[in-house]
């Protein structure tokens, strides 16, 4: 069996979190207002855009199927599908899966998966994982929701045992005379794994399990709160350690930079000045890392991307 040494980048996860740093991410599809439709080529545009105006990360989602039932009317591509193109047209953005559902999907297709998309980028992938928020898809998939934070929890270790520094493939199942399996290509890198929301599962799980917590946006004050809970997992899980909290925000970015912030359903409507100040203020309460869902888009996406790049990366990006 071939085994590797490799650890996950230590440029890679330094450039994206660290203590009292915030980085800035974006989540795809870019979309402008009113537009349903990804134009994918386009999508590829933008993110070879964003990776050289410096931003941080890409984000993708999975979202398997589509329902009238569901508010999201976004047609998503397969996330792996969409993770080797963006692999294969950026060259230094992190690309994230924001995230996996690790309950509808065989643990080790998902391996599987996140070698290959850190192969081809080079080291620059990290493995979000989700137990996904619409329960009438788990029947679709032949899956009992009510057995969700089981099935999270044991399709981790299979994974995590899979992108291991010594990886080791669990198999369902071991008849008699089974060979021993393991996972090629092997990366220079091992893939970090990232918990989106809680998976059904306890901070302190999360603090022992992940390289850190991804979660949606909540307004200052519980943000703040849910921060030190955080930290004080992590602290009874491994003291002393760093690990990331992040938040994926939407934001409606005013076409007058002076726009002062208000509050919009998980995020904020505000002009260029007053996102540094709210991204500021998220910092200093414990954020490590904030993906930015653009919604409400009436100028051209790349003019979008090049006023946040001017105005606003400058503060947090050194």
């Amino acid at each position: 069996m071939q085994s590797s040494t490799a650890a996950p980048s230590a440029d890679l996860l330094h450039r994206l979190f660290a203590p009292q740093r915030l980085s800035i991410g974006l989540s795809l599809p870019l979309l402008a207002e009113g537009n349903i439709v990804a134009d994918f080529s386009a999508q590829i545009a933008l993110a070879k855009h964003a990776d050289e105006l410096g931003f941080a990360a890409l984000w993708v989602r999975d979202v398997p199927l589509n329902s009238a039932d569901y508010p999201d009317p976004v047609g998503h591509l397969d996330p792996w599908v969409l993770l080797g193109a963006l692999a294969s047209h950026t060259q230094r953005i992190a690309l994230i899966s924001g995230a996996i559902v690790l309950t509808l999907r065989h643990p080790l297709h998902i391996a599987k998966g996140a070698v290959s998309v850190n192969t081809l980028s080079g080291g620059r992938f990290i493995l979000g994982l989700g137990s996904g928020d619409r329960p009438p898809e788990y029947a679709a998939f032949g899956q009992d929701a009510t057995e969700r934070r089981k099935t999270y929890a044991r399709n981790w270790d299979v994974v995590a045992a899979a992108l291991a520094e010594h990886p080791k493939v669990v198999p369902d199942q071991t008849p008699e005379h089974a060979p021993d399996f393991f996972l090629l290509p092997t990366p220079d890198t091992t893939t970090p794994m990232l918990a989106v929301g809680s998976g059904g599962q306890s901070v302190d799980w999360i603090a022992r399990n992940a390289i850190g917590w991804m979660t949606y946006h909540r307004e200052p004050e519980q943000q703040r709160a849910r921060y030190n809970m955080w930290r004080a997992a992590v602290d009874r899980a491994t003291p002393g350690a760093f690990k990331m909290f992040g938040t994926a925000m939407r934001l409606e970015l005013s076409d007058d930079p002076e726009a002062a912030p208000t509050p919009i359903d998980l995020g904020y409507r505000t002009g260029s000045k007053g996102l540094v100040e709210v991204l500021k203020e998220m910092r200093a309460s414990g954020t490590h890392h904030v993906t930015l869902n653009l919604s409400g888009v009436r100028r051209p996406l790349q003019d979008v991307l090049g006023e946040l790049a001017e105005h606003v990366l400058p503060a947090f990006h050194t």
